[in-house]
């Protein structure tokens, strides 16, 4: 059977950069293996398989595979594929919908900026929380990264495993230069970090000012090397940021850039909603590029 996909570049506006995204249009019919069989044919970090939702009012079912395993939840997918069904449904200017993962609905909105351009935001379906406090030593995070202890922790933040859907071991780095420095194995980050959650995010003050924050991602157990731009690391980031930053009541915005050290430089907009001092919403946001189309005989 012959099935459509396209190939998207998700937070940012320009082909060739951000995170490489694949969608299949047509994806009815196929079962879990075939999916991951697909998406491990595509060897990036994330693959969308399109499916008819559970609710007649949403726009779509997403089932979201990495190269290793089916995620619940991931915002790079999400962003992107919000973007590329607005575009294919003639969308002028913008347009709201939900789209539905195995997390729950998310509500997006979506602003169309061309013929192969958009912006999207979404709102992320649980709120974030932090789920272990101090999961390991600043030592072992050191040795897990390459880095020196005095590298650990900035401003009264330490390393913990923060989760809104997919866990991830969130490490704050003193600096910019120790960002650019980690020279992390697989076996010494699952050795590290395995056991607490799939995934290591290291985030960072941006000392240039480009954005708040500088990011980088890495998915040994997902089978992922790097990742460029993590929109569910940044989701769970927003639990340790509004516990660190202590934000008062109202709506604030983050920048966080990431996927800088790996040429495909990328721009994650995180939100935080905060209602009688408690988190009480947190949004994504990014832009995406269509950059290819093509069909898969499966």
């Amino acid at each position: 059977m012959t099935r459509r996909f396209l190939t998207l570049d998700v937070f940012t506006d320009r082909p060739l950069a951000g995170n490489p995204l694949a969608v299949v249009l047509d994806a009815e019919g196929l079962d879990g293996n075939q999916m991951q069989a697909i998406a491990r044919e595509f060897n990036l970090s994330e693959t969308v398989f399109l499916v008819k939702p559970q609710d007649e009012q949403s726009r779509a079912k997403l089932r979201i595979f990495t190269v290793n395993h089916e995620l619940p939840f991931a915002g790079h997918p999400t962003v992107g594929t919000a973007v590329l069904l607005a575009i294919r449904d003639g969308v002028e200017t913008s347009t709201d919908f939900v789209l539905e993962e195995n997390v729950g609905p998310i509500p997006c909105h979506v602003n169309v900026k061309g013929e192969r351009l958009g912006h999207a935001i979404f709102t992320v379906p649980r709120i974030p929380e932090i789920v272990l406090e101090e999961p390991m030593s600043v030592e072992a995070c050191a040795q897990a990264l390459g880095l020196d202890t005095s590298d650990i922790g900035f401003d009264g933040y330490r390393p913990v495993v923060a989760s809104a859907g997919v866990p991830f071991v969130c490490v704050p780095l003193a600096s910019r230069s120790a960002l650019a420095r980690i020279s992390p194995s697989a076996a010494r980050l699952i050795g590290t970090f395995g056991g607490e959650a799939d995934s290591v995010y290291v985030f960072c003050r941006d000392e240039d000012g480009e954005g708040d924050f500088r990011a980088r991602m890495f998915g040994a157990n997902m089978g992922i090397d790097e990742d460029p731009a993590t929109g569910s690391a940044a989701a769970s980031l927003a639990a340790v940021l509004f516990a660190g930053e202590r934000p008062g009541d109202g709506f604030h915005a983050f920048d966080i850039l990431q996927g800088v050290e790996m040429g495909r430089p990328s721009l994650v907009r995180l939100g935080l909603e905060v209602t009688s001092g408690a988190l009480s919403a947190v949004t994504i946001g990014g832009g995406a590029v269509i950059v290819g189309e093509g069909v898969i005989h499966v």
